[in-house]
């Protein structure tokens, strides 16, 4: 991946990479939402390949972002306000270790931030169960197919888009409308 000059990546798995994407698309300063696959041990691996839960990956969602704009911790912040980071290898309904709840961080600056946002969530009760949520170094990252990218924008549509998806990203524009983009 070629990062401009000023740009920063971050790397967040948290279930199904459609409602990320989707989520983090409307974020202002947010360059780019690639849905992909990191995290396990075959190299290239297929959609098919990654949903039966063989290859150890998650599905994830690389997002490049300009940090005078948003920030890493504005970033955890969405993340863990939109989905559940108590559930092990679970995200409603998508069951597997694909659908786990996992940080990768590329910098030791990133790692400490998620560390520490995860110990003040833990504290504050934020959520009734523990957070299992994983801090792992950045890994291998494999874009998934075409057909997986901007998916929500292009099938809203579809149930699973309307049911699912929705809901979230109308959660991001309410709670988070002073970091959304500018129409």
């Amino acid at each position: 991946m070629d990062i401009q000059d000023g740009m920063e990546v971050a790397t967040f798995a948290g279930g199904c990479f459609w409602c990320t994407e989707a989520i983090f698309l409307e974020l202002d300063g947010v360059k780019s939402v690639v849905s992909g696959y990191t995290g396990g041990a075959r190299a290239n691996p297929t959609y098919e390949q990654v949903s039966s839960g063989a290859t150890g990956h998650a599905e994830a969602t690389q997002i490049t972002f300009d940090p005078t704009k948003v920030s890493f911790g504005e970033l955890l912040e969405v993340f863990f306000a939109t989905h559940d980071p108590t559930t092990l290898n679970r995200q409603g309904n998508d069951v597997g270790t694909q659908y786990r709840s996992e940080i990768f961080y590329h910098s030791d600056a990133q790692k400490k931030t998620a560390e520490d946002y995860i110990a003040q969530l833990t504290a504050s009760k934020t959520f009734s169960d523990p957070i299992v949520t994983k801090v792992s170094p950045a890994a291998v990252f494999y874009a998934a197919e075409d057909y997986h990218q901007n998916y929500y924008n292009q099938n809203k549509g579809q149930s699973y888009c309307h049911y699912v998806i929705t809901p979230k990203v109308d959660k991001v524009r309410t709670k988070f409308k002073d970091k959304l983009k500018k129409e």
